[in-house]
C-alpha cells in the first residue's frame, strides 16, 4: 500500500493515522524487524524507520543515541535494506525511510532509489533535504512509486510553506517545535496555527511530530485537525529500555495506548 492510499483510506472512515518511528540497528538488526512487525500488529498506519547518521541535525538526544549505538555495532544501509526486503511483505504498514541527504548523495540518487525500491520501502523523508533540491530526489522517485515527504518547520515563511505543500508527496510533515527532535512535556501552539495555514492552501494530508510523547499530546494533534501523528524518541527510548524483550513489549503496549487515544469510534 502507498502512503497515499493508507492516507486515503483513513480519511474515508475519519481516522488520524499513528507513524511511529524507530532507529534501525538499536539494539540489534533482529529486534529492528520484530519491532516492526510488533508496530505493525498494534496499531501503526505508516512506520517511519530511521537509517543511523553520525551527524543527524535534526535529532534530539534520544535518537542520536540510537544511532550511535546502532553505527557502533557496525549498522549501515545494506543490511538495514536486506532486513526491510525480508519483513516488509509481512507489514500492513508502509516503510517510510528516514535518511540524511549525503548518504544518498554518496551511493548516487537512482542507485539510492532502486536500491530502497527494491527492499520494499514506499516512503522517504530527508530532513536536510533543501527545497531547492527537491525535484532533483522527487522526480525520479515518483517514477518508482516512491513518495518523498518534505518538513514544514514553524520558522518557515509563508511563501516557502506554500512551495513545500507543493511539492510534498504523500503528506506534509510538520515539525510541531522548532529545533531538534525530543521527549516534551508539553505542545507548541505554533503548530495549531501552522496546520490552519496549510489546511487553506493545500488538502494533502498533514502529519505532525517532534515532541509528541503521550497518549494526550496525540489526541491533542488530532483534534487540532492533523491527519497523522508522528511519534519517534518515545518509541525510541522505551525500545532500548531493558532486554530487547522488554523493550519490544513496551513498544506494542505504547503504540497501543496511542491508537486508541486517536481513534474514532
Amino acid at each position: 500500500m502507498t502512503i497515499s492510499n493508507c492516507f486515503e483510506t483513513l480519511r474515508k472512515s475519519n481516522q488520524c493515522a499513528l507513524i511511529p518511528f524507530i532507529t534501525a540497528g538499536d539494539p540489534d538488526l533482529e529486534t529492528t524487524a520484530k519491532a516492526l512487525q510488533v508496530l505493525d500488529d498494534n496499531g501503526a498506519d505508516a512506520i517511519e524507520l530511521g537509517v543511523p547518521y553520525s551527524d543527524p541535525l535534526a535529532d534530539g538526544p534520544v535518537i542520536q543515541a540510537a544511532a550511535t549505538r546502532a553505527l557502533q555495532r557496525g549498522t549501515r544501509l545494506d543490511p538495514v535494506l536486506e532486513m526491510v526486503a525480508k519483513v516488509s511483505p509481512n507489514l500492513r504498514s508502509p516503510i517510510i525511510l528516514f535518511t540524511y541527504y549525503n548518504p544518498i548523495l554518496y551511493r548516487g540518487i537512482e542507485t539510492f532509489l532502486q536500491q530502497i525500491k527494491s527492499a520494499g520501502v514506499q516512503g522517504l523523508v530527508v530532513p536536510d533535504l533543501p527545497l531547492e533540491e527537491a525535484a532533483s530526489l522527487i522526480q525520479p522517485a515518483n517514477k518508482l512509486g516512491i513518495e518523498l515527504t518534505l518538513l514544514v518547520a514553524p520558522t518557515s515563511p509563508k511563501s516557502r510553506i506554500e512551495a513545500i505543500a507543493r511539492e510534498s508527496q504523500g503528506f506534509i510533515y510538520l515539525v510541531s517545535v522548532t529545533g531538534v527532535t525530543g521527549v516534551r512535556e508539553g505542545l507548541d501552539t505554533r503548530a495549531k496555527e501552522l496546520l490552519q495555514e496549510l489546511r487553506s492552501i493545500t488538502d494533502k494530508p498533514i502529519g505532525v511530530g517532534f515532541g509528541i510523547s503521550k497518549p494526550e499530546h496525540a489526541r491533542q494533534v488530532k483534534e487540532w485537525g492533523a491527519d497523522a501523528v508522528i511519534v519517534g524518541s518515545a518509541f525510541v527510548k522505551r525500545l532500548a529500555e531493558g532486554t530487547p524483550e522488554q523493550g519490544l513489549e513496551a513498544i506494542g503496549e505504547f503504540c497501543k495506548s496511542l491508537k486508541a487515544a486517536i481513534q474514532n469510534g
